[in-house]
């Protein structure tokens, strides 16, 4: 196997999921971009995060956070929050609707995630998470 391959297969991977996971969110007119901004103000302390720390923990440009945002709050999936002091400083937070949003999500990922480790053993799957984690903390 060439180093390179990994690499291909992981690409291939992620590909395929998401152009699963796509059509999967396509009858509520949302996109996986928007579903993992999402989750992540969800998964965030109080449902909030400045939009300059969502930017970083998602690895995306500003605009494309703006773009985003901007959706999910004509969705009523989000509003926006001004600093206290610092009015320079925005903070998205998620609303009812992107909770129950988010809820409904979950399951959909389950059940991905339980087609993705199928072909897998349970002690396969244990080592498949340490390797992926592994590689993960490497690279940040």
């Amino acid at each position: 196997m060439n180093k390179q391959d990994c690499g291909i297969l992981i690409k291939q991977i992620h590909t395929t999921l998401e152009k699963k996971a796509n059509n999967a969110l396509k009858s509520s007119g949302m996109t996986v971009a928007q579903m993992t901004v999402l989750m992540t103000l969800y998964r965030a302390p109080d449902g909030q995060m400045p939009m300059k720390e969502l930017e970083k923990t998602l690895c995306v440009a500003q605009s494309t956070i703006a773009g985003l945002a901007a959706r999910l709050e004509r969705k009523e999936f989000i509003i926006y929050l001004d600093d206290e002091d610092d009015k320079r400083i925005k903070f998205l937070k998620i609303t009812a609707a992107g909770i129950q949003c988010c809820k409904q999500a979950e399951l959909m990922m389950a059940k991905t995630e339980d087609m993705l480790l199928a072909p897998l053993t349970e002690a396969e799957r244990a080592v498949f998470r340490m390797l992926l984690e592994k590689i993960r903390n490497a690279l940040e």
